[in-house]
């Protein structure tokens, strides 16, 4: 029987009692899609998913994309795989949301542990949605109509010229050649909970539009404050075998930098989301 533990009172659960590798259709997935919206983060431990079943696993619970906008997958046959190779520039230690510099970001993410250090590599997850909701009423109602400009040229932009020649994923039907910024709202309604919280991150967030320069740097302040916030997150300490998805409609995330140069490597596989809607 599959248990839930929950790891906060708004954030996170672990979950035991059940086999990744028999979740493979959207019937089996439904109840843990479910379970997603709700704790935002499930940690499943000892599972043993073979690229295979990590890639049939992630489709029971909705679309998966391409592996990354520009940096391709895992391979021909798994082309939705990205691989976070911390020696190969895959460290992300800043509190981010993925892929927020597309239209369309995704809905989660699937990640599978491959090589951990033997010391380190922690993720962070925080609540974006108490993080709005520790804003001062005031705050609030200024955020709820506010709009930001997300970009991904600092991270994604030489990559994508030096190592593919220009030439990125397929990405929403639409072959990635350049990494123009996107909109999106400040405060983003959740679809499937209908509750609101922070839609932005300091990885790809860069400027909030229709105010002043000085405005923007003061206000997102305030708001990466509230999201970075201890109360607001749960950390996980990485084993052999563990699954940790997340739901990246109230989430951002931080993989802790604080391994050296020792070997970590995760799989990761995202799921195709929607247009974000503000309030």
């Amino acid at each position: 029987m599959t248990h839930f533990e929950p790891l906060t009172p708004t954030l996170g659960a672990r979950v035991t009692g059940v086999d990744l590798g028999d979740v493979t259709t959207r019937e089996a997935g439904a109840p843990l899609r479910a379970a997603l919206v709700r704790h935002k983060v499930l940690v499943f431990p000892d599972q043993s998913l073979t690229p295979a079943a990590h890639r049939a696993f992630a489709a029971a619970l909705g679309e998966p994309t391409p592996a990354h906008p520009v940096v391709p997958g895992l391979d021909a046959d798994h082309p939705e795989i990205y691989v976070l190779d911390a020696g190969d520039g895959g460290k992300a230690p800043v509190w981010h949301t993925d892929v927020t510099f597309m239209a369309r970001p995704p809905l989660g993410s699937v990640l599978r542990a491959v090589t951990l250090p033997p010391t380190g590599g922690d993720t962070c997850w925080t609540d974006l949605e108490a993080a709005y909701l520790s804003l001062s009423a005031p705050v609030r109602a200024l955020a709820d109509g506010l709009t930001a400009l997300h970009d991904g040229r600092a991270y994604f932009e030489d990559y994508l010229r030096d190592r593919l020649g220009g030439e990125g994923s397929t990405w929403e039907g639409r072959r990635v050649r350049s990494l123009e910024p996107v909109e999106h709202p400040v405060v983003r309604v959740h679809p499937e909970s209908g509750r609101r919280g922070l839609f932005v991150n300091p990885g790809f967030t860069t400027r909030l539009l229709g105010v002043t320069e000085g405005e923007s740097r003061a206000l997102l302040d305030v708001f990466f404050a509230a999201i970075g916030r201890p109360e607001f997150t749960v950390r996980h300490r990485w084993r052999a075998g563990d699954v940790v998805v997340w739901d990246n409609r109230s989430t951002a995330h931080y993989a802790v930098d604080d391994y050296g140069d020792q070997r970590r490597v995760m799989h990761r596989i995202t799921l195709r989301g929607d247009v974000p809607v503000g309030v």
